[in-house]
């Protein structure tokens, strides 16, 4: 049967799903910081060797540390099996157990879960019809089969860029009853991105440099009073940029962002303070919420 859902019900069914993974969980989604709660479901099933997990996620090519933080790498590389992979075409968003999937327009963000006008259509197997594998009345397959099925092309069409798989022991008496987990084998390039390549640690050096800036200088919005300087900040570089609420970024990142053109990405800093905003910004909205009353009285819009 397929469900519309929107509001807190799809946050709930999401976090169903997570939940009720026994065997295998896929989580599609082109950018991926976990909520809290679904991190919370996720961690009773760490010791679970044969529960797989498969991630694909997307966008940013040239930074992809902007799509997954790292932080959720270091979280998902604890489970004993698991594929994360790479699709930088990715826009569709699925998530799906053995039993029941979710297709909807919510990525796998914290942000997008707490702000969004988001909706989606779950789909779960029927126990009386075996479940929507079988064909309908007039032959065609059922709308949850064709969903799984093309997903399943867009995992296998994906680079894949981080894989855990586990290895056990003979069995009982070699006989491959009882195995038991011995370790798992790692296969990494997603580290790379992290570690040792400056282009995807810039980000994280700006903020440490922010940090510091924010210790030693004086708040932004003193250098706007005193002399009366209309400056912002580039929600995505965090460069001093004249403040302009329709163009938040300077020439060379609006210029990126016009190649996805998505208003609702998620950016790095808040264009009225250019302190780091962690996703909370983005084109739509350039400033954090905390500091749209100072904006106002600064910029007196």
């Amino acid at each position: 049967m397929a469900k519309f859902l929107e509001g807190n019900e799809l946050n709930s069914e999401v976090a169903r799903i997570l939940e009720n993974a026994k065997e295998q969980l896929i989580l599609i989604s082109p950018y991926i910081k976990l909520h809290d709660r679904y991190a919370s479901v996720l961690k009773t099933k760490k010791d679970n060797s044969k529960f797989k997990i498969t991630i694909v996620f997307g966008k940013n090519e040239e930074d992809i540390s902007r799509s997954m933080k790292q932080d959720d790498f270091n979280f998902f590389k604890e489970f004993p099996n698991i594929q994360i992979r790479y699709e930088k075409r990715l826009h569709a968003k699925y998530y799906a157990n053995e039993s029941a999937a979710i297709m909807t327009s919510m990525n796998l963000y914290s942000y997008s879960q707490d702000n969004n006008i988001e909706a989606g259509v779950l789909m779960t197997k029927t126990p009386l019809l075996g479940n929507f594998a079988n064909k309908l009345w007039d032959g065609e397959e059922g709308f949850d089969v064709s969903a799984s099925k093309y997903f399943e092309r867009v995992i296998e069409q994906s680079e894949l860029l981080f894989h855990k798989t586990p290895q056990f022991d003979n069995g009982t008496f070699g006989t491959g009853l009882n195995k038991k987990y011995l370790s798992s084998k790692e296969e990494d390039k997603l580290s790379d991105y992290f570690n040792n390549n400056p282009k995807y640690d810039a980000p994280n050096r700006r903020e440490n440099c922010y940090e510091k800036k924010k210790v030693e200088t004086p708040a932004p919005t003193s250098n706007y009073q005193a002399n009366n300087v209309q400056t912002g900040y580039c929600i995505r570089t965090g460069k001093p940029i004249p403040f302009n609420q329709k163009r938040p970024m300077t020439d060379s990142a609006y210029q990126s962002w016009m190649q996805i053109k998505n208003k609702d990405s998620p950016e790095r800093f808040c264009h009225f303070s250019g302190e780091p905003s962690n996703g909370e910004t983005s084109y739509a909205k350039p400033i954090l919420r905390k500091n749209w009353n100072a904006a106002k009285k600064t910029f007196n819009f």
